[in-house]
């Protein structure tokens, strides 16, 4: 009989960890796209894009991999769905440093009225800004000028169609939201997108930039209803955090 108030107190004491395993991955346990880039470490820019569908609990890969760069100066960790982590660098606004972990795929956006993407789209116009100014109401925020006002994106310095502002750059001709920072906590680092390369070893301000060929494959393939999701890490965080957080093999 004293074997069962100890066998009780250890079963109390293994339910924490146990839940605390598969706490993680709740947040996109529902879903069934994922888009993967590994680095190879936090201060490298460029990176590999693999794209993967959950067939019943297993991640199968599809499609070719794809080199990608990624900011400036590397990845720091995010604000997205997967649990906030202290190793490592925190990405911070204007550190030229893309988000690492788990994020969720927002809209699309184009230079074009329209595109056939099963996402929300969105046709960017001259006056469509995403506000950068953390001190402002709209941090991280696609806002139209004529709608907000001039004030409202005073200093932002993220105007949308950059074809027209910045003598005829196509990186945002074809691109998504990546929701880093969803909450717009100040700081944190805001604009996050998928969008076109400049070069093969061009890094961004903080955006993960590609080839247009597999940017046009992207959206094609992704799709609202299957919830899909953005991870970044580098290789060795991965390997530390796959199996907890239910990521695919690489």
């Amino acid at each position: 009989m004293a074997l069962l108030p100890r066998l009780a107190g250890l079963i109390a004491f293994s339910l924490p960890l146990a839940a605390s395993a598969f706490e993680a991955p709740v947040a996109w346990s529902v879903s069934r796209q994922m888009v993967v880039v590994t680095t190879d470490g936090w201060d490298a820019k460029q990176g590999t894009l693999r794209t993967y569908v959950r067939e019943g609990g297993k991640w199968k890969a599809v499609g070719n991999a794809s080199p990608v760069v990624i900011g400036k100066t590397g990845s720091a960790w995010g604000v997205g769905l997967s649990p906030a982590q202290a190793d490592g660098p925190q990405k911070r606004e204007g550190d030229g440093r893309s988000p690492a972990g788990v994020i969720r795929i927002g809209k699309a956006f184009g230079y074009a009225e329209s595109n056939p993407t099963a996402l929300p789209y969105v046709g960017l116009t001259a006056s469509d800004y995403c506000v950068d100014v953390d001190g402002s109401p709209y941090y991280n925020q696609l806002v139209d000028e004529k709608k907000v006002g001039e004030k409202a994106v005073a200093g932002a310095t993220e105007a949308m169609r950059r074809d027209i502002h910045f003598q005829g750059d196509h990186a945002y001709r074809i691109g998504f939201v990546i929701e880093h920072n969803p909450d717009g906590k100040k700081g944190a680092g805001s604009c996050i997108f998928a969008h076109l390369w400049k070069t093969p070893t061009s890094g961004t301000a903080g955006c993960t930039a590609m080839a247009d060929d597999v940017m046009e494959r992207l959206l094609a393939w992704l799709d609202p209803s299957k919830k899909p999701v953005f991870v970044l890490l580098p290789k060795a965080e991965y390997a530390r955090l796959r199996d907890t957080w239910n990521l695919p093999a690489p």
